[in-house]
Order: C-alpha cells, then structure tokens, then sequence
C-alpha cells in the first residue's frame, strides 16, 4: 500500500514499535520468533497504531553492526505476517541498508525510517527514490556502534540550529537523488548524538523545525530522556533527593512520561510518533488534536 504523511488539520500518526532484535535497550528479545512479532503488531493496530515500524539492528550504545543477510532474516517474515493479515496498515523498516529497504519494500512496506538520515549507506536514497516511498530522515551523527552515545554530542552555542542545518543537508541530498519533498518526514533524532540538554532543547525549540515545512516525526519513547524527565520531576520541590538512576526507571513510568512529551510536541506541530505503548498515546493525542479546532477535523464531523 502507499502512505502519506499526515497533513498538520489531520489525526495525529502513530508507530508502533516493532523490534525484532535480542539486544535493542528496552523490549530487545520480547519479540524473536515471527510469531510473537506478528501478535505484537495485532495488539499494537488494535490499540490505534496507523503503522508498523519494523527494525532488525539495534542502535542503542555499543551496539555491533547486523549484516544485511541476517538483518533480513529477523524483518521479512515479519513483514510478510503482517502484510498478509492488515493490508490497510503501513509498515515502516526501521534500516540504515539500502539492501533490507530494497527488500522490505518488496514485501509490502512503504516506509523507510532511517535512523542515519541516508548517511551511512550511499544507495538509499536511490533505492528509495526509485520505489516511491515515504521517508524518515532522522538526525544523528556517527556510526550503528556510536549514534546512540555522546561521542559525537558535541555543539556549539546553538545545537538545535546545528541539528536543523544537518537535517537541511539530508533533505538536499535525497531530493537530488529523486525523492520528492513530499515523501519526506524529519525527526530530530530525540537521544541520539544528544545529550540529555541537547534533546530537550529540540523539543522546546520544536518549531525552528517545524517551520521547514516537512512533517516532523519524534521518537522519544522510552529514551533516557525520559528517564531523566521523571527522574527531576520525582526530586522537584524535594530538599532529601533521590538516587534514582535513569536506566532504572521502568518502561510504566517511562511509558507515561513519553505521553506528555509526546502532547507536548504536537502542540509545538509534530504529527508522527513513534512509540512502544500504543493506546496511552493514541488516547492523549487524539485528545490533544480534538483541543485544536483551527485545525481539526475532527468538529466537523
């Protein structure tokens, strides 16, 4: 099936997370078996997800580089299964190959989330110009190994126009390789090559990115800045302090922050997220864009 991005007076578009991977940072190994991937993708449309973004490598810090072969060997039968059983529901693949988005799309994706902005593999803007599908071009600077890590989170005065300006020199690249500016979505890659000052910084200055006039996509679910988020939130006011860590706030309460973030970006003008707890989000969201009657649809039917 094609896609398209949502415009800014319609439903606010969801992605489940599907990771079928036994090292991604917060569900890596819930999901190995084709089976198991297929009902998380039933449980996920049932909750409200408009799309299903499949990944096979993980980028969390440290992580080592999938080859393609084995990287297809976890996403297709994955994409097949749900294809097969949803035909009105995109399916994304989460790569950075152009080889596994070559195939994806083969088997009924229409979406290539690519979390290097086409950085890192010089035939995907090819590969995805000559199929036709949308893409999301994510800010991030480095490597699958180091992407994910403050090796590269380094800024000057302005870190959000720097992130912009990168972004910028994404999309000149794609739309000169042929994909049309329509197909295009940006995300300013929320906890990667950032740290925690710099994502934040993002979402508060959301609308410098916004205003390039593409789709703005944001993945911050689960992120250690959520953790962090509810971390000063559970010290605030508080003279005793905590010892919380961020990697042990649980996937509950980081599923629940992520919800506010989330509102909070589409009213600074985000429209495409990216989570893991479909229903939580879908709920605030639709609630979120019923509150925006200037651009809503949603009182006029």
């Amino acid at each position: 099936m094609s896609f398209a991005w949502p415009s800014k007076s319609q439903r606010p578009t969801i992605f489940g997370i599907l990771n079928v991977t036994p090292d991604s940072f917060s569900d890596g190994g819930n999901f190995l078996s084709t089976e198991s991937a297929i009902a998380q993708a039933d449980r996920m449309i049932a909750e409200g997800a408009d799309a299903i973004d499949v990944g096979g490598e993980s980028t969390r810090p440290g992580a080592k580089a999938v080859p393609a072969r084995e990287e297809l060997k976890r996403v297709l039968p994955v994409i097949r299964g749900i294809r097969s059983r949803w035909s009105d529901v995109a399916i994304s693949i989460d790569t950075v190959k152009a080889e596994v988005a070559s195939a994806a799309l083969a088997e009924g994706a229409s979406i290539v989330n690519d979390v290097s902005g086409m950085s890192l593999d010089p035939e995907m803007p090819r590969v995805c110009a000559e199929a036709g599908c949308s893409v999301v071009l994510m800010h991030s600077r480095g490597t699958v190994a180091d992407m994910a890590s403050y090796e590269k989170a380094v800024y000057g005065r302005d870190p959000v126009g720097e992130i912009i300006a990168e972004l910028e020199e994404a999309v000149q690249t794609v739309q000169k390789a042929g994909i049309h500016p329509g197909r295009i979505a940006l995300d300013p890659g929320i906890g990667f090559s950032k740290r925690t000052g710099h994502s934040l910084a993002v979402l508060v200055e959301l609308p410098r990115l916004v205003a390039l006039g593409y789709p703005v996509f944001i993945g911050a679910s689960r992120k250690r800045v959520i953790a962090e988020l509810i971390r000063y939130t559970s010290t605030a006011g508080s003279s005793g302090g905590t010892t919380l860590a961020p990697q042990t706030a649980q996937n509950d309460d980081r599923d629940m922050t992520t919800v506010g973030v989330n509102v909070v970006a589409f009213f600074a003008g985000a429209r495409i997220f990216r989570v893991h707890s479909v229903r939580p989000n879908r709920l605030a969201l639709d609630a979120a864009w019923a509150l925006t009657p200037e651009e809503s649809e949603l009182l006029a039917t």
